[in-house]
């Protein structure tokens, strides 16, 4: 058996393992501190569905995480309307802004591409700082987390925590089926050769487009969930320290990975909650010394090392 049909044999039962794990982990684990993993787990996987798979860096995801945050609370917080219809808002607002900004950017490549989105992303938080509804630096708080469908009430960490991995569960599944499919298999001949793919007669920006509105999507999914749980969207979650925060999670996880940006979302976000009390603000230098560890000493990440390590062993 080849290396390529053993990792297809095995991924089906980790899937189901992670599965059991993750109906299981609120009664072992603070519920909080697992819905915090699987929201940036799940951002994580939509900013690597870009980067990993279409070869798009993007600097300004955090635009997307914080304004569907930001509409999902709003919906919530002061139209009255349920749970799941603010986070759904809150995905269709994101895919929008996602489309504005791939039809801005797309057509440019490399750190032009980088800096396009990143100067679009301030834009979006120059705008959460000045406008009124937002709250400004005091953010959109006292968000209510409300009753799902009409009758689950979410103010039980349980039930918010099911919630929370139900939409997890969505969001990579969707993810998985994207790469997955043919269309996921022009992305990645787009990204290993782009002129190539161009000249087999396909539409490279209206599938870069796609994959961006996607990611963007998702990623808005993860930041309206989030604004539930925490029950207040801040401007950490639209500043450029938010974007390269994903970054270095999808680059410590292991990037065009499919297990990989999760992985680095629960060793980052660990890290900031055992941190936090003991060091403070040396989180940050921390992080930064994590990043440059990273580039330069494992590249493929934790996922990727681990799987180069079971080929490795497979060959001998």
């Amino acid at each position: 058996m080849n290396n390529a049909s053993m990792f297809a044999r095995a991924t089906p039962i980790l899937f189901g393992v992670l599965f059991v794990v993750g109906l299981v982990a609120p009664f072992a684990v603070y519920p909080t501190f697992l819905m915090k993993i699987l929201c940036f787990g799940l951002f994580a996987s939509a900013f690597n569905l870009l980067l990993g798979f279409a070869g798009l860096l993007s600097f300004g995801h955090a635009a997307f995480l914080g304004s569907a945050g930001y509409v999902c609370g709003m919906l919530v917080r002061d139209a009255g309307v349920t749970p799941e219809l603010g986070i759904l808002g809150g995905t269709l607002a994101a895919g929008a802004l996602g489309w504005v900004f791939g039809v801005l950017a797309i057509r440019r490549t490399g750190i032009y591409f980088a800096m396009i989105t990143l100067a679009l992303a301030q834009m979006v938080f120059f705008l959460a700082l000045q406008i009124k509804a937002t709250g400004g630096e005091d953010g959109l708080q006292g968000v209510p987390r409300g009753q799902l469908f009409g009758f689950i009430d979410l103010s039980n960490n349980l039930a918010m925590y099911y919630l929370v991995f139900a939409v997890f569960c969505i969001g990579f599944f969707i993810i998985h089926r994207t790469i997955h499919s043919p269309f996921g298999e022009i992305l990645k001949a787009i990204r290993e050769n782009e002129p190539r793919a161009v000249s087999l007669g396909y539409d490279v920006a209206k599938f870069k487009l796609l994959a961006f509105v996607i990611s963007a999507a998702l990623a808005g999914m993860a930041g309206a969930t989030k604004t539930l749980v925490f029950q207040l969207a801040s401007l950490t979650d639209v500043h450029w320290h938010m974007s390269g925060e994903v970054v270095l999670m999808t680059l410590l996880g292991g990037l065009g990975t499919i297990f990989g940006p999760l992985v680095g979302a629960a060793v980052i976000v660990s890290l900031q909650t055992e941190l936090a009390d003991a060091v403070g603000s040396w989180v940050t230098v921390i992080m930064g010394v994590i990043f440059v560890l990273c580039v330069l000493l494992f590249r493929r990440g934790i996922v990727g090392e681990l799987q180069a390590l079971i080929r490795r062993a497979g060959i001998r």
